[in-house]
C-alpha cells in the first residue's frame, strides 16, 4: 500500500451551477501550499443512566464539511478564490489585457466543487457545496512568500478511488511576492509600516436543518467584514492623529508586476484603533493600528478589487 505524499497531491476547483452538486467537467487544477480538508462528525456521549458506571454506546452527530489552507497570491489562479469570496466579476479587455473588478455587498456567492487528490493511496476527495467564507494574508519583509489563507464551508464529501474531476486544464503560474507590494493611505504611499495583513470575511451561517443525511441545507452570507492590521515605526501623529478623530481614510493594498500584472485592493473608508505606544530597548519604536473598513459614501461600498492579468474570464 502506497503512502500520500504531498509532492503528489492536486487541487481541483469548478464551479457549480446548482448548490452541493459538483459538475462532471470545467475543472481546473489550481496550486496550493497547505489544505485541511474533510468531513467531520463528533460522537455523542451516551446519557443513559441505569446501566452502570460504564457508559453506553455513542451516538454519531451532525456532519460538518470544512477546508481551510494556504493557496499563493498568484496573479492568475487568485481570481478563481477572489470570485467565490465577492461574486462574479466586471470584466473588460484592451488589446489582450483583461482587467477584472469586484465590489464587496453581493448578496449572491457562487457554490464550487474542489476535489483534493491523493494519487498514491489512490483517494480523490469530491466536496460539493463550497462556499468562502474568509480570505486574507499579511504582509512584511521578512516572508520569503506571499500566500492567501482561505477557509470554505462545504456541504458534503465523497471519496473515491477514482477522479471525478477528469482531466482539469492547468492555469499557468504568475507569482508576486512581498516585494511587489505596497501601500497607499489616500493615494498617497504610506511610509514606515514594517508589517501589517487583511482579512475579508463572508460572515457564512451553515443552513442546519433537520435532514436525513446530516448534512447542512446550505449556507446564507452575512454581514462581511474587511479587517487588518498595521504596524508603522512611529516618526509622525498622522495615523494616530486620524485615530483620535475617528475619521476615515481610504486605504490601498496593491501588488504589481507590471501595468498589465496588478492585483489592487481598495477599501473606501478605513477607521483606525487607538493604540498604546511601547518603548522596548533602544531601537526603533514602533506601533501597531487595527483597522476595519466600513461602506463608504462615495462609492457606496466597503471595498473594490481589481485584477490585472491575461485571462479572459473565470467560469
Amino acid at each position: 500500500m502506497a503512502t500520500a505524499l504531498g509532492s503528489r497531491a492536486g487541487l481541483a476547483l469548478a464551479y457549480e451551477t446548482t448548490y452541493g452538486t459538483p459538475p462532471a467537467t470545467g475543472y481546473r487544477t489550481l496550486g496550493f501550499v497547505r489544505m485541511d480538508y474533510g468531513a467531520q462528525q463528533e460522537l455523542v456521549a451516551s446519557d443513559l443512566l441505569g446501566t452502570g458506571r460504564d457508559p453506553d454506546t455513542p451516538m454519531q452527530g451532525f456532519i460538518d464539511v470544512d477546508l481551510s489552507g494556504e493557496v499563493p497570491v498568484d496573479l492568475r489562479q487568485i481570481g478563481f478564490w477572489l470570485k467565490l469570496a465577492f461574486g462574479n466579476p466586471t470584466t473588460t479587455e484592451y488589446a489582450g489585457v483583461f482587467t477584472h473588478v469586484w465590489e464587496s455587498g453581493s448578496y449572491t456567492l457562487p457554490s464550487a466543487a474542489i476535489e483534493v487528490q491523493n494519487p498514491d493511496v489512490p483517494s480523490f476527495a469530491m466536496h460539493g457545496g463550497c462556499v468562502l467564507n474568509e480570505i486574507g494574508w499579511g504582509f512584511r519583509r521578512a516572508d520569503e512568500t506571499l500566500n492567501a489563507s482561505v477557509s470554505l464551508i462545504a456541504r458534503s464529501e465523497t471519496t473515491a478511488a477514482t477522479s471525478g474531476a477528469g482531466t482539469p486544464a492547468a492555469v499557468e503560474r504568475l507569482r508576486v511576492g512581498h516585494f511587489h507590494g505596497q501601500i497607499l493611505r489616500n493615494g498617497a504611499p504610506l511610509g514606515g509600516v514594517t508589517e501589517g495583513s487583511f482579512r475579508y470575511a463572508n460572515g457564512l451561517e451553515r443552513i442546519a436543518t433537520v435532514r436525513g443525511d446530516g448534512l447542512i441545507e446550505g449556507v446564507d452570507p452575512g454581514m462581511a467584514a474587511l479587517t487588518g492590521d498595521l504596524t508603522v515605526r512611529f516618526a509622525d501623529h498622522a495615523l494616530l492623529d486620524q485615530a483620535k478623530d475617528g475619521a476615515p481614510c481610504e486605504l490601498t493594498l496593491r501588488w504589481q508586476r507590471s501595468a498589465t500584472q496588478s492585483l489592487t485592493i481598495v477599501a473606501h473608508a478605513v477607521h483606525l484603533s487607538r493604540p498604546r505606544r511601547q518603548l522596548q530597548g533602544p531601537g526603533a519604536v514602533q506601533t501597531q493600528f487595527s483597522w476595519q473598513a466600513a461602506r463608504a459614501s462615495s462609492p457606496a461600498r466597503m471595498c473594490t478589487v481589481t485584477l490585472i492579468n491575461d485571462v479572459e474570464d473565470y467560469v
